[in-house]
């Protein structure tokens, strides 16, 4: 099977000198549901980023279906999710703000409508189409960010910290719905255990090098590794972290 991303030698920064992380290597495949975890400032947001092609590798090359992925270009087989979505919304209404990435793809108004309107149900956020974005709730606003993303029906769905400022029923209706969805996740996160309920994989990133990279199950119970990159085992997870020391 064709990997869907690959990171090859990837190196992440703003600027010459400036460089957040280095020599990153690592694939993601058709379907595959991965978390990508480390402390604040180890670069996961720089490096979702530089995976999207928003921000240019320092060095090295990202391959999407095996070709180079080119800096600024539309893609919407890529769709990614601002950690603040007030960073994304910007139209006047749900329903346009939805539209916006399938109009920009040259879609006929009739398909653009059929793509608006399944999103917003997947998303259960239909009877609010005609909503001003700015009076969404932070759960509505959430959702309608991951509507606009799937309305592009993307092959890979990148999330900085979905479920930031999230409430309990909020944060449970985020993960039924991501759980819901066909293609491949990246997600980074701090919520450990939103990645174990989500991602069979996880990556840790720290110090500007990946330092783990496997099944959730065995990275997140590994109680010196998570501690070592400032984590904490997942409570889920506790009793099996004590029992293999």
């Amino acid at each position: 099977m064709r990997a869907l991303l690959d990171a090859d030698d990837v190196s992440v920064g703003y600027q010459a000198g400036a460089v957040v992380a280095r020599n990153l290597r690592f694939s993601i495949n058709p379907r595959e549901r991965v978390a990508l975890i480390g402390p604040n400032g180890a670069g996961k947001s720089s490096l979702l980023q530089t995976l999207v092609g928003a921000l240019p590798a320092l060095a090295g090359q990202v391959q999407i279906h095996g070709a180079p992925l080119r800096v600024g270009e539309f893609r919407p087989d890529l769709a990614f999710v601002f950690q603040h979505p007030e960073e994304q919304l910007f139209c006047p209404t749900l329903a346009e703000d939805v539209a916006f990435g399938p109009r920009n793809m040259g879609l006929s108004t009739a398909e653009v409508a059929a793509r608006v309107t399944k999103s917003l149900a997947e998303c259960d956020l239909t009877h609010l189409a005609d909503r001003p974005v700015h009076q969404l709730s932070g759960g509505e606003k959430r959702r309608a960010t991951i509507a606009g993303a799937l309305a592009m029906r993307p092959h890979l769905l990148v999330l900085d910290e979905p479920s930031t400022g999230l409430d309990p029923r909020q944060r449970r209706n985020l993960i039924t719905l991501l759980q819901s969805l066909p293609m491949a996740l990246l997600i980074a996160t701090h919520d450990l255990e939103l990645a174990l309920d989500l991602c069979p994989r996880v990556l840790i990133l720290d110090q500007g090098r990946l330092c783990a990279d496997g099944p959730a199950q065995v990275v997140l119970a590994d109680a010196a590794l998570m501690h070592a990159h400032g984590q904490e085992v997942p409570y889920s997870l506790r009793d099996r972290a004590h029992s293999t020391r």
